[in-house]
């Protein structure tokens, strides 16, 4: 069994609490025998897959596989073409050199429902979404990179794996994943 959950913010990518403010899994209703595949940081929100079969984790973290995941960043300012190319052609982070990636200012800007509590706002600096599509993952990897060009993440939804989108699953929902669905998934377009 396959499901898509979309994480909210404080919500930790495990069913056992960790003694922090954030929620658990746990609180969610997940059948039995359900375990995340990856992991999402308690400040990070949306697709979080969650299965009981042990091989998708080989098949769907495995940076040698190449298996993509989209991420919308909203970050503080407005970056230039070259700090979007850094992104794009690795970045030497926590000691550690990441995979190229593609990096993208879409537009029209994501339409995201506001978040509870809202980000911080800087009546002095603006702040845009930016494309992240990275087929690896470490921990806060995406934070660390744009802190690295100066463009510090204020908020973080990841919004695709495979080719499964997030779509309009509401916050703090979760669905079992039609065969057609989970092909999106385990398909690397």
């Amino acid at each position: 069994m396959l499901l898509a959950f979309h994480k909210p913010f404080r919500v930790l990518s495990q069913f056992t609490p960790d003694g922090s403010p954030n929620a658990s899994l746990a609180e969610f209703g997940f059948p039995p025998g359900i375990y995340p595949i990856g992991r999402l940081d308690a400040d990070s929100e949306g697709l979080l897959l969650l299965s009981d079969e042990p091989h998708l984790n080989q098949q769907l973290l495995n940076p040698g596989r190449g298996h993509r995941r989209i991420y919308w960043a909203q970050i503080e300012r407005i970056p230039v073409l070259d700090s979007l190319r850094a992104l794009e052609n690795g970045l030497t982070v926590a000691g550690r050199r990441t995979l190229p990636c593609r990096a993208w200012l879409p537009e029209p800007q994501p339409m995201v429902p506001p978040r509870n509590p809202p980000i911080r706002f800087r009546k002095t600096v603006p702040d845009c979404w930016i494309g992240l599509e990275l087929t690896e993952g470490k921990n806060r990897q995406v934070r660390r990179m744009t802190a690295a060009i100066g463009h510090p993440t204020l908020r973080l939804l990841r919004v695709q794996i495979g080719g499964f989108q997030l779509g309009e699953l509401p916050v703090g929902q979760w669905k079992i994943l039609d065969p057609a669905e989970r092909r999106l998934v385990e398909s690397n377009p």
